[in-house]
């Protein structure tokens, strides 16, 4: 595990940066809150990766142990056992796994890299780790075949040659088998690298030998000399052995087969062309695409399968990639969703020389891990129970929520276990190794992933698991284009115009609101019923950013609140009211139209997430709406806020209208700070208002917007979609960047506290809203929220990114929420009055509060973090968090022992600070930011975890919490399972006594340092690996160990004498497993007959 250098802060002492502002003497406003949490609370580790291994390169499986193993092009690792185990490890070098072998129920496993590298790794322990690796110095790894039960390791190079590794303590023996020597003068010319190792299953001391060029050799180990050599004019991919030990069968690069007879080099017993049409005048078929691997098993009820890749022919043009399964006389082609990067036959038998009975495929795509079932007719694939769907769309925003109500995870998966496919094997998942961990961790844990299609997930995450609950299609909501011309053309964006920018969900009220690329905002209510919608509500925002002289048309005007402007529909519109093509003025500029089209047809809704309401921005005058930057909804409100560069829109999405719509500048009022005017001014005012521009001529906003963030956001989170306004124009204006509802002073001179709506801006400023809202009940449908800016301002240095309140005693003050309850109700009246008349809960203090009681509002910015005493708005502490860097994102957090702040920045750092002093209390370079993506999906949550999207493909979760890096351990799940291996195949007398059963070697004679001497120094460098002896306490797995083999690894890693005595005792128990195939070869030969040798 990696050390992180965490720099502990004294607790006592604050930072240089956190100035206190000096308080009123007497006021209250200062006292001392008892902060529990200190800096030894805190660690830093990464617990868990989920998700489908990025760019996958290979492929092994342990069939005993049932564990699978891919490895990555960047050097990575992935072992999955039964679902909800599995392990992420790392090459340090990051150079790609070309191949892995496993040292069969042994629980180690081989690792061959691209930069000519191969490492032992011991899985015996929850975090696997390197024992032993060896470096080729002068030639490059091209293919590894590492018998069963053997602990030589034959390593094939691009030269041709052949080393052999002792993989116990990872030393080259002197035996090496030299192309020349195995080819000899059989082809004048380099026969290329070699493509393929593996012994003859019924005798260990025949190695066959596959040369890219074509040419095959048998070697025999003992006489050092080949025995046969087979040829053939086409290149060879792969080689496999019938379990016999008579056939073999090559694949080429000509989509042929050829199937040979040990004894008969002169020409293949058989040739097939799988994919190949037959010519009628007896001529070779043409030549088909190479077949990149071929696999042989044999069954003892049938007829042999021959299963492959690659190989079709080359007029199928635009066809998929294919796993072929050839059984006696039927062919199945079996269509892939991505190329085939491996595949591996997964058989009864761990032996090569007994019949294979295989019984699934695991089949390796680039995005993708498929597993067949050969039992079943039409090979249908099993359902994969791992979390590897990640990135079936891209994903474009998360968020993730710990210590959920309870009843979430049941009633999301309830409604997710509808949406399941059908046609899956029926049989259990066969990869079923190792044991869960013991999850001391209780709460509920959700994780929620936006994608570039519209669909958002919800993962099930608690316990350092991750299962799929439920996806919801947002895309749904909109007209489907008919043909591939007509796409939605969205004009903001060039491609997935449904993409999700950002989610802002209710866990207590269940209520979701997705913000997505198009300028569109969706409300979902979650519901138990299938519905079917017939008109879906619809409203349309003019939240426009005024140009000079553009006045609104005098038709147009409306009253004040509550009837919303012209500019948007309260009414449940049809949204064929605006044809794509409609605008307002004769020139064809496009003004009042929406980017998509809402579909205009009944929509039926499954249970789970429903349309309650689509909000769309439309075009003004020619320009497209500008996309949605900050988002927020509160359930016991029933009002949901948006905001983009031009202002804000509020919507109460109870009686589905527009409350206000301002621009930017027109929330600040008089107290603007830049003095920015409205270029127009306007007849009246009205609430769906357009926006003013920023006066250019001040030079501060200009400064002040070359934040960072001015480039980040615009790059990143819209995911680099430029619109059509320009850069400069951007650059004046003043996006809103942060939401946050709660019941709290909204003036300094007020004497309780009333709900409000808090406004960050990407200037730096926090601006204040009142919400006047009716009773709840009846009243709420009818009368109107009232809503007004309250005139105040708090300033900050950056972009504001978050923002939360605390009570006087500095206990974390949640927005208040309405319990979830059905919306589909029964249409009894009596039961609806009783619905209408539930007050929401509020979970916010009572507004006849005494002014004594002090509240305390959070601020984070990209720079720094205030807290500010309520209602006096005295800034009581400050701390800048960065003078170089910027914050990406901020999130007040409760930890078991209290609550803090935590914040990633740009330039790598993890920081939390405490509350409501601002006290530094871990501060981590934990990792640069090298991708935009990290940036897009960093979140922390309560209870210490945090995640980010590592890669395109994989979510990567860590904590700072100091309790759960000690519980680490006992929660990750065991890859290695003492398992008896199953017995070898019962050879019979008559086999055994005129011979043809399988012959066994010693190796040990042939390639020990004693006969073979010792490889030349150059030839490679051992590395002795970092979990060698951390490893081998991890190791004893109950296994009784041997001593003397123990000494004698020991010594062979050049250890020096007093090291030996300490860590011979730890070593014994991993020592016994890699030595009992010797202890194995003493008995058979002690209880053989005379007649079996």
């Amino acid at each position: 595990m990696k050390k992180f250098n965490i720099r502990k802060v004294l607790d006592g002492l604050t930072a240089v940066s956190s100035s206190s502002s000096s308080a009123q003497p007497g006021n209250r406003e200062n006292d001392l809150i008892q902060e529990t949490l200190q800096s030894e609370h805190f660690q830093l580790c990464k617990t868990v990766r989920h998700g489908f291994p990025y760019q996958p390169s290979s492929m092994a499986f342990d069939p005993v142990q049932k564990i699978l193993a891919i490895g990555t092009q960047n050097g990575a690792l992935r072992l999955f056992g039964r679902p909800g185990v599995e392990c992420y490890c790392q090459h340090d070098s990051g150079a790609a796994v070309i191949q892995l072998q496993f040292l069969i129920n042994e629980g180690a496993l081989v690792s061959a890299l691209a930069d000519d590298s191969i490492h032992l790794w011991n899985l015996r322990q929850k975090r696997p780790a390197i024992l032993h690796s060896l470096k080729f110095n002068r030639e490059r790894i091209t293919f590894c075949h590492l018998p069963f039960q053997s602990k030589w390791l034959y390593v094939g190079t691009e030269r041709g040659n052949i080393h052999i590794v002792n993989v116990e303590c990872f030393t080259l023996s002197g035996y090496v088998i030299m192309w020349n020597k195995a080819i000899e003068l059989s082809s004048k010319s380099h026969p290329g690298p070699v493509v393929h190792i593996s012994d003859n299953p019924m005798d260990e001391g025949k190695l066959i030998i596959g040369f890219e060029s074509g040419t095959v050799v048998l070697w025999d180990l003992k006489s050092k000399k080949a025995d046969y050599r087979y040829t053939y004019d086409e290149a060879i991919h792969s080689v496999d052995w019938h379990h016999e030990g008579k056939q073999f069968l090559c694949s080429h690069s000509d989509g042929t087969l050829t199937i040979w007879n040990v004894k008969s080099p002169a020409k293949p017993a058989q040739i097939i062309t799988p994919h190949g049409k037959q010519p009628k005048d007896g001529k070779k078929p043409e030549p088909c695409k190479p077949i990149l691997k071929v696999e042989y098993k044999t069954t003892r009820a049938g007829d042999p399968f021959m299963i492959l890749s690659g190989g079709l022919s080359y007029d199928t043009v635009g066809r998929r990639p294919c796993l072929t399964v050839m059984h006696g006389k039927s062919t199945a082609v079996l269509e892939m969703d991505y190329p085939i990067v491996d595949f591996l036959t997964l058989c009864e038998t761990p032996y090569p020389n007994d019949f294979q009975e295989p019984y699934a495929v695991v089949v390796l795509l680039e995005k993708d891990l498929v597993v067949i079932d050969l039992a079943q007719n039409g090979y249908p694939i099993f359902e994969n129970p791992y979390p590897l769907s990640i990135h079936e769309s891209p994903v474009t925003c998360c968020e993730y929520f710990a210590d959920c109500p309870v009843d979430l995870i049941p009633a999301l998966y309830s409604a997710g276990s509808r949406q399941k496919r059908q046609g899956y094997s029926k049989k259990e998942w066969p990869i079923s190794g190792g044991n869960w961990g013991l999850g001391t961790q209780s709460y509920p844990e959700i994780i929620i992933t936006g994608h570039a299609d519209g669909s958002i997930k919800f993962w099930d995450a608690s316990a350092i698991t991750l299962q799929v609950l439920y996806k919801l299609k947002t895309a749904k909501v909109f007209e489907k284009a008919r043909n591939k011309d007509d796409k939605p053309n969205t004009d903001i964006v060039d491609e997935d115009p449904f993409a999700i920018q950002i989610l802002s969900w209710c866990p207590e009220s269940r209520i979701l609101c997705v913000a997505g690329v198009s300028a569109h905002v969706i409300i979902y209510r979650f519901s138990k019923q299938e519905v079917t919608t017939e008109v879906l509500q619809l409203l349309e925002v003019r939240l426009q950013y005024e140009l000079n002289d553009m006045e609104s048309p005098d038709g147009d005007q409306t009253p004040a609140t509550p009837t919303p402007g012209a500019s948007s529909n309260s009414q449940p519109s049809a949204p064929q009211s605006h044809p794509s093509t409609s605008s307002s003025s004769s020139d064809g500029i496009r003004d009042n139209v929406p980017c998509l089209k809402v579909r205009s047809t009944p929509l039926k809704q499954s249970a789970g997430y429903q349309v309650e309401l689509v909000i769309q921005l439309v075009w003004v005058s020619g320009e497209p709406p500008q996309q949605i930057t900050s988002l927020g909804v509160n359930s016991s409100y029933g009002l949901v806020v948006f905001g983009n560069s031009n202002g804000l829109a509020i919507v109460d999405y109870i009686q589905k209208t527009v409350l206000l719509n301002l621009g930017t500048i027109e929330l600040y009022g008089s107290n603007d700070p830049y003095q920015r005017q409205p270029r127009s001014p306007r007849k009246t005012r009205q609430p769906s208002g357009g926006l003013c521009d920023i006066n250019e001529g001040s030079t501060t906003s200009e400064d002040r917007c070359k934040s960072p963030t001015a480039d980040i956001r615009d790059n990143s989170f819209s995911r680099s979609r430029s619109s059509s306004v320009t850069s400069i124009d951007k650059e004046s204006r003043e996006a809103i960047t942060c939401f946050y509802f709660c019941e709290t002073y909204t003036r300094k001179t007020d004497s309780s506290t009333a709900p409000s709506l808090w406004v960050g801006t990407s200037l730096g400023t926090v601006l204040v809203i009142v919400l006047n809202l009716p009773p709840a009940g009846e009243q709420r449908l009818l009368q109107p929220v009232i809503v007004s800016p309250s005139g105040t301002l708090i300033r900050l240095k950056g972009a504001i990114l978050r923002m939360a309140f605390l009570d006087s005693t500095g206990a974390i003050l949640p927005p208040a929420y309405e319990a979830w309850r059905e919306p589909n109700a029964p249409d009894d009246k009596d039961e609806k009055d009783k619905l209408r008349k539930r007050r929401p809960v509020s979970v916010s203090p009572s507004s006849s509060q005494e002014i004594s009681e002090n509240q305390y509002a959070v601020i984070c910015s990209e720079k720094q973090a205030k807290v500010i005493a309520l209602p006096s708005q005295n800034c009581i502490y400050k701390h800048n968090i960065t003078e170089t860097s910027f914050v990406l994102r901020a999130d007040v957090v409760q930890m078991s022992n209290g609550i803090c702040l935590a914040c990633f920045c740009a330039n790598g750092h993890i920081m939390t600070l405490s509350l409501p002093s601002l006290r530094p209390l871990l501060d981590v370079n934990y990792l640069p930011l090298t991708d935009m993506r990290i940036a897009r999906t960093f979140c922390f949550t309560n209870n210490g975890q945090a995640l980010y999207l590592v890669s395109p493909t994989e979510i990567q979760r860590i904590t700072y919490s100091q309790d759960t890096c000690e519980n680490l351990q006992e929660m990750l799940g065991e890859l290695f399972t003492p398992v008896e291996t199953p017995e070898a195949p019962n050879r019979g007398f008559f086999k055994g006594l005129f011979g043809g059963g399988a012959q066994s070697l010693d190796r040990e004679e042939l390639f020990g340092e004693s006969v073979a001497g010792k490889a030349s120094r150059s030839l490679a460098q051992h590395i002795p690996g970092p979990g060698g002896i951390e490893g081998m306490k991890g190791a004893a797995s109950g296994v009784v160990g041997e001593l003397a083999r123990a000494r004698i690894a020991l010594d062979e890693r050049g250890q020096k004498l007093g090291e030996l005595e300490e860590r011979t005792a730890a070593m014994m128990a991993s020592a016994d497993s890699f030595s009992k195939h010797a202890h194995d070869m003493m008995l058979k030969c002690k209880d053989k007959k005379w007649y079996q040798f």
